[in-house]
Formats: structure tokens, sequence, C-alpha cells
């Protein structure tokens, strides 16, 4: 296997470090790996959180090699697109927290992985751009759908088909990063929260994200009786009844992930 991803394991925390220097750009090989790896994360029960960030200090990741795509061979491109949607959309489905310590550079599938991703932290030098229009291609992992979510209609156009790229503060104030943090430190706050997660139910938590995604595929009316539905399922978990227990008897839960 490649080192171009690095997997470690902190409590109850999984970190995906993208080292493929110098701009962390994806391959077939990496993105096969991330989805690996995050399958292989949904089978540890005891991951409850997983951060992904780059290493070094200028890029998150610049996305894919435009050297893959320089013979302009349409198969190639077939098979990039579905690695690309494959390995992004196994994040996205991951059923713990996922949250990505943006240090640098988030540039088309650098930034498309981190809105995978269900929070993102950045660091205050970061930028990021989804600029594949410039080079006639376009966002194929997500991006054209994810950021829309976040952002609206309106940022979405100006960052794809403005090929604006746009620093932390900015990405704070339009939603596309929740927090901004000093050079060097995106990491420790991706821990820090990542470590919060430990607190709640990992039952719970998998049941909560994936109501929160529902309206992704389905509209809201739709989407409140399966949050009810998945709310008296939980009463079949081995976490209901020890959270509630816990409680009541004021001490701290030991979740079963069960």
């Amino acid at each position: 296997m490649s080192d171009s991803l690095i997997l470690e394991k902190q409590g109850n925390t999984a970190v995906i470090t993208f080292n493929n220097p110098p701009a962390h750009t994806w391959t077939h090989e990496s993105l096969s790996m991330l989805a690996e790896m995050v399958e292989g994360l949904n089978q540890d029960k005891d991951i409850y959180a997983l951060v992904v960030t780059g290493s070094g200090e200028k890029f998150f990741s610049a996305g894919a090699d435009l050297n893959v795509f320089a013979d302009g061979d349409k198969q190639v491109a077939a098979d990039m697109a579905e690695i690309f949607g494959k390995a992004f959309e196994t994040l996205s489905d991951f059923r713990g927290v996922s949250i990505a310590a943006i240090n640098g550079y988030a540039m088309g599938g650098g930034l498309e992985v981190a809105l995978a991703c269900d929070i993102r932290i950045a660091e205050a030098h970061a930028v990021m751009a989804l600029p594949e229009a410039t080079v006639g291609l376009l966002p194929c992992a997500g991006g054209t759908q994810n950021l829309q979510i976040l952002v609206g209609e309106g940022w979405t156009k100006r960052m794809i088909l403005c090929g604006e790229r746009i620093d932390a503060q900015q990405a704070l104030s339009i939603g596309l990063v929740e927090e901004v943090v000093e050079a060097k430190t995106s990491l420790t706050a991706a821990l820090a929260l990542a470590s919060k997660v430990a607190n709640q139910s990992p039952v719970a938590v998998a049941a909560c994200k994936s109501l929160i995604q529902q309206h992704r595929h389905q509209p809201i009316r739709s989407a409140l009786p399966s949050e009810r539905a998945a709310f008296v399922d939980l009463f079949d978990s081995q976490d209901q009844k020890e959270g509630v227990a816990a409680f009541l008897e004021k001490r701290k839960a030991v979740w079963k992930n069960a």
C-alpha cells in the first residue's frame, strides 16, 4: 500500500493525513485507499469521529493531478470521475462525525473532500476554490451539489462560474467553514471537537446524521416521519438504556456503540 494516506487512531478518533507532497494531489490509488479506509472505520466500533488533514503547512489538497487528463482520454476521465465520486460519497456516508482540518490550499478535489465532511475548520491562511472551469473542466466529486447546500446558489455560482478564490474569513462569513483558527492549529482544534463526539452515543449520532442529511434526497414532509421512527428505534439500543440510566444516576455514560 502507498503511504500517500496515513491513518492513525487517537482514542475514539481516527485521523487520515494526506501525504502526497508537494500539493497532496489525488490519484486513483489514493482515492481507492480513502474509500477502503472509511469503510474499515465504519466497522470499528471504537471509532466515533474522523479528522482529515494535509501534511505540512501549505496544502490541504490541490485536488486532481491534471497530468492525468493531458491526453484527453475520455475513459481515463470516466474512471477518475467514478473513483472520485465513490471515495467522497463514502466519506460523506461515514457513520460518525467527519471533520476537515483545512491547513492550507484546498483547491478543486481538495475542497470537494472537505465538502464531503460534516464540519470544516480552516486555518487563517487557507485559500479555497473550485477552479475546474478555468481549465475546461467541472467539479465532478460532489462540488456543484455540496457547495450549494452549504453556501447557497449565489456563492456557488461565484466560486464555480466566476472562478473566485476565497480566504478563510470569507469562507466563514458565507458558511463554507464553521471555524477559523491560527496557523498550525487546525488539527488540534479538530481533535478537540472530535473528542466531544465521544460524549455522545455513537448509535444516536449515526441516526441523527442520517436524518440531517435526508433533505438532500427527499422533501421535509417525507423526512419528518423518518425522524420519529428513528427516535423509537433507538429504544432497541444498549446506548439508549445506558444514556438515560447514566443521566439519572448522575454519572458518565459508557457507550457500547450498540
